[in-house]
């Protein structure tokens, strides 16, 4: 889809659904903090939005559904998750359910799973298990050989709707030995399980996402057909492992709509609460805050937009991406949660307030981002096995290579550039060295000093400086790479679980952001809608990541948080979603006087 036709799906949905503040929309706030309260799954919510259409655009459109690219699915899921981050999850784990069958599925298993979920049939992903976590390899659900098909045997749990849904793809050992070639998928369909042999798990309370399906299903010689197979025997670990880089990228939209949520929120309370005859929005440090806040959101932004559409520009990168912003966004955006607290003051504790109890909500609702689908430590674990490799090829590339990354950036950070066709099964499990934000920074920073030298004035300035500073950052790439060559040398086999080795693979994630940010102000440039782009605004984006290295030293001035201020303003004013995609949102409709109290 073009950005202006994905824009016109985005605007329709959220005419649908209206704006949440108004207990009389389809996904009121009201409505869902009582759901929230009360741990009860949102049937309602999923159900219209099913109707709507929403599922359809995440699944493919070559065989049954309306999905061409990725992009336009994670963006009406983020405004989904804006209201609800429950309901995103429970509608958006049937999407991450069919997955393995868009990896390496038939034709014909396609087809028939897509017919049965327009019917109104649920999926879940059946991956993992209580005593095994992310150690798939240990996985002990088996898959026994028998006349016609196979007999799943033991339990998978926690696993997000695994009760509410009537199919669950199943991770199982089919092979006596252990290791990678061990494992098989299968797609459990409970309708047709022999009575006695499928028990559903308890829901499990939770402290956030409280009205998501949590639970796990048991299985006793339960069979499956040969029919039910994905992919060969053997064939299941890479297919989880594929699905799993997918996931860890789609699932951000959770990460972005909380913040973006309640940094309306906050910013409603502070442009209307006037203390000492002035609203708190005009005390400077208030207004430092928000505005980090927004660029913190914005250069999250930058980094998914790459990494979404990687997962059909770069494909074979995206072990890479994936694990990045996976890493990057929620660990930033907890930190940015934490600082609208700061503004909100009181009102962070109002548990019944129609207007507050969201940010409490989304505040709980956020931490689900970090969890699921490979943590912290799984993600940066990946970087690190990677680090060398991709910091030898960022340090001396090929001239061929950075060249071919510079081309290949223009359509990956590019909102208005046409994306492939998503072919799952050509994601990469290792990156070979390739990190095209990295590879095409230079190209990114030549064309930002040529924006530069374009404009006038203010913006000139900015913009020089930006590219300084994003040149400060990308002149890490070297010194990084001799202290993994050196760590490596140190500790030998003892390097891969290092502490150490993480916290550079924690920098490598910054100096990718820091790229990410530059390449979407330089390819997107001419399709960004007032406000954006900004100078002053890129400048902030660059200053909130070099304080993660350099966490006392501030680098903008009250000029330039006044001008992010307007840019902000003027979103928020225009009821524009807080991303460099700007979708229209919901008309207000409610006594904005609700905010001051």
């Amino acid at each position: 889809m073009s950005k202006s036709d994905v824009t016109e799906l985005a605007a329709r949905l959220e005419e649908y659904l209206g704006d949440p503040h108004d207990p009389g929309s389809r996904m009121p706030f009201a409505q869902i903090l009582d759901h929230d309260e009360r741990g009860e799954y949102p049937y309602q919510f999923v159900a219209l939005l099913r109707r709507w259409g929403v599922l359809d655009h995440t699944l493919p459109a070559a065989h049954g559904g309306r999905a061409g690219n990725v992009e336009t699915g994670f963006s009406l899921m983020r405004l989904i998750a804006r209201r609800d981050p429950s309901t995103a999850v429970g509608l958006a784990l049937n999407s991450l359910g069919f997955m393995p069958l868009w990896v390496l599925g038939t034709d014909e298993q396609n087809r028939s799973l897509i017919a049965d979920m327009k019917c109104g049939s649920s999926v879940s992903w059946g991956l993992s298990e209580r005593e095994h976590g992310s150690d798939l390899v240990a996985n002990e659900v088996v898959a026994e050989k028998v006349d016609g098909g196979y007999r799943l045997t033991g339990e998978k749990w926690p696993i997000g709707n695994a009760t509410v849904a009537d199919k669950m793809i199943v991770f199982a050992r089919t092979g006596r030995r252990s290791g990678p070639a061990a494992y098989s998928l299968f797609l459990l369909d409970k309708w047709e399980a022999d009575a006695g042999t499928v028990d559903d798990l308890p829901f499990e309370d939770l402290y956030g996402v409280r009205a998501l399906d949590l639970s796990g299903v048991r299985m006793k010689g339960t069979f499956v057909p040969d029919s039910a197979r994905i992919g060969r025997e053997g064939n299941g670990l890479e297919i989880a492992l594929k699905t799993s880089q997918t996931a860890r990228v789609v699932l951000m939209h959770l990460a972005l709509s909380a913040v973006d949520t309640s940094l309306r929120l906050a910013l409603d309370f502070a442009e209307r609460r006037v203390l000492l005859g002035d609203t708190i929005s005009d005390v400077p440090y208030t207004r430092r805050q928000l505005t980090e806040a927004f660029a913190d959101l914005m250069l999250a932004d930058a980094a998914i937009l790459g990494a979404v559409r990687a997962l059909q520009a770069a494909p074979e990168q995206i072990s890479v991406w994936s694990s990045v912003v996976k890493f990057l966004v929620p660990t930033l955006l907890e930190k940015t949660m934490s600082q609208l607290n700061v503004v909100l003051g009181a009102r962070t504790f109002l548990r019944g307030h129609e207007h507050y109890a969201m940010h409490q909500k989304m505040l709980r609702d956020i931490l689900i981002t970090n969890i699921a689908d490979g943590n912290t430590v799984v993600n940066l674990r990946n970087i690190g096995h990677q680090l060398q490799g991709l910091l030898t090829e960022a340090a001396a590339p090929e001239p061929a290579g950075r060249e071919a990354a510079a081309e290949r950036a223009a359509t990956l950070f590019g909102m208005d550039e046409e994306l492939p066709v998503y072919e799952p099964d050509k994601q990469e499990l290792f990156s070979r060295g390739l990190d095209d934000a990295l590879l095409a920074a230079p190209d990114g920073l030549s064309r930002l000093r040529a924006l530069a030298e374009d404009a006038k004035g203010t913006e000139r300035d900015r913009l020089l400086r930006a590219a300084d500073l994003a040149q400060e950052l990308l002149d890490r790439i070297g010194p990084l790479s001799a202290s993994a060559a050196a760590l490596k040398a140190e500790l030998g086999p003892a390097y891969g679980q290092s502490p150490e080795l993480f916290e550079l693979a924690k920098e490598y994630c910054l100096l990718h952001a820091a790229s990410a940010c530059v390449l979407t102000f330089v390819h997107s440039h001419d399709a960004l809608e007032d406000p954006l782009p900004s100078g002053a605004l890129l400048l902030l984006q660059l200053e909130r990541l070099r304080k993660q290295l350099y966490p006392h030293e501030t680098v903008t001035n009250q000029a330039v948080v006044d001008d992010v201020m307007r840019v902000l303003r003027h979103m928020h004013r225009e009821n524009r979603l807080f991303s460099h995609w700007q979708f229209p949102l919901a008309e207000r409709v409610v006594d904005d006087a609700l905010a001051r109290c």
